[in-house]
């Protein structure tokens, strides 16, 4: 099993074929992933299987991303959230992450590979978005 972080391919054909469409209205989540999941530019769509389990204020399907952005750094397409996903009074071990659209069918957008495994022990648990500039942003087009 392996987690590849990457702008998924489904989520860039989408944006080309305009088949789907992602609005800043839409609903964006990050579920978190244990170290047998399966996750690559090639994932379609969120999947339960190898989830983290539900701990504190984690529950299956993950955190519902909040302050959703669009921009352009230099030649760069950018997409980001303002606030950093985090679950309180949660165990959790995590080894990766997949951001996807619940309002179209839960279409994968990326991965994020965390490098290891990242654990919490009834505490927060927090991704930390990195800076939405061409070089560092999580989804970015070129």
């Amino acid at each position: 099993m392996a987690i590849t972080a990457a702008v998924c391919n489904s989520f860039k054909k989408e944006l080309l074929d305009g088949s789907g469409t992602h609005l800043a209205a839409d609903v964006y989540k990050m579920a978190l992933y244990t170290s047998s999941a399966t996750l690559s530019k090639s994932t379609t769509a969120y999947s339960a299987t190898n989830e983290v389990p539900d701990s504190g204020t984690y529950a299956a399907g993950g955190f519902t991303m909040v302050g959703f952005t669009a921009s352009l750094d230099t030649d760069t397409a950018i997409l980001d959230w303002t606030t950093d996903p985090n679950w309180t009074s949660a165990t959790i071990t995590a080894r990766g992450a997949l951001i996807y659209n619940s309002s179209k069918s839960n279409k994968a957008v990326a991965v994020l590979d965390f490098g290891g495994d990242i654990t919490s022990t009834n505490g927060t648990f927090t991704v930390q978005l990195p800076a939405a500039t061409a070089a560092a942003a999580t989804v970015r087009i070129a």
